[in-house]
């Protein structure tokens, strides 16, 4: 239970880090049109879960990502591409501010200059494995010395992602951006930077230690994870999926609470409100929020609204 706690704490972190590299690095995205085919890279087919709520006059389609992908996995088309064709409007979990702006919401959280550096924060076992993860990665030890830890485990998650060939701009939430961009869709967020910023910078001080230890452990099993995670996604099977992303976060009532359960909450009422409001609505949050226990499509269900799987 241990290691999937491990596991757990780390992935519902990482799902919310990995929104944007910006919540790492303090950098945001570039917008950007969808990426051509890389030459020598072989196109993979990928049909991700969608669902769908509808009233009289109003249609809101849920897709769930993963936000950051290898190139080459073909998964904007068929159903997809089809209700994001068909809608007016792109709803994300959040809006990429500027590059400045984005810098200084980070940055303005990430780095404290009272109290102990971040070494002597961590157990004395854990400090060679944090050594050796900086190591690896080209970055000086004294780099993050008074770094909060979420932000530091933050950096270490989505980095070695980065090595392995992840990248952002091949995510579902840059190439939706792009393409409603082009289209002149509406863009708007359920959460501002601020807010997400927030859910990690405000856990506290143990909580944060726990996920920066978790990330250094499972360090070693990051593309193993990461694979099965995209592995999932992309076959469109949400229990698989939750089993990554949820199992053991009853371990840590405060975690799941903060990250997953009271946000998907939210967002169930935001749904249930725009259904007030006629039109045609694409939301595309991560894909932990829609599988599970507690998910979105269970909010929705005790407001007794029904998402219906889209066949595809």
């Amino acid at each position: 239970m241990l290691a999937l706690f491990r596991r757990a704490l780390r992935a519902a972190a990482l799902a919310l880090a990995t929104l944007s590299p910006s919540l790492a690095s303090g950098q945001a995205a570039p917008a950007a049109r969808p990426a051509p085919a890389t030459p020598g890279v072989k196109t993979v087919d990928a049909d991700p879960a969608l669902w769908v709520v509808k009233d009289k006059d109003t249609t809101i389609y849920l897709f769930g990502t993963i936000h950051v992908l290898k190139p080459g996995l073909s998964w904007f088309d068929d159903g997809v591409k089809k209700a994001f064709d068909a809608s007016d409007e792109l709803v994300l979990e959040m809006v990429q501010p500027d590059q400045a702006t984005m810098q200084n919401i980070v940055l303005s959280k990430a780095y404290s200059l009272n109290g102990p550096i971040l070494t002597e924060r961590l157990p004395e076992a854990d400090r060679p494995l944090y050594l050796n993860a900086m190591s690896s990665l080209g970055i000086p030890p004294a780099a993050f010395d008074h770094a909060q830890p979420w932000f530091v485990a933050t950096n270490l998650s989505l980095l070695p992602l980065m090595k392995l060939g992840y990248d952002p701009k091949s995510g579902p939430e840059t190439v939706l951006t792009a393409a409603a961009t082009t289209e002149k869709k509406t863009v708007a967020g359920l959460e501002t930077p601020e807010q997400q910023i927030g859910y990690l910078a405000g856990l506290p001080d143990k909580v944060q230690l726990q996920f920066l230890e978790s990330t250094l452990k499972d360090l070693p099993k990051t593309a193993e994870t990461m694979d099965g995670m995209v592995s999932a996604w992309s076959r469109g099977d949400p229990d698989a999926l939750a089993k990554y992303m949820n199992d053991g976060l009853d371990d840590s009532p405060e975690l799941a609470k903060t990250l997953l359960f009271d946000r998907n909450a939210r967002w169930a009422q935001w749904i249930k409100a725009r259904l007030d409001k006629p039109g045609t609505v694409f939301i595309a949050v991560g894909a932990g929020h829609l599988a599970g226990d507690k998910s979105v499509i269970d909010q929705l269900k005790a407001l007794k609204i029904k998402a219906k799987r889209v066949a595809y």
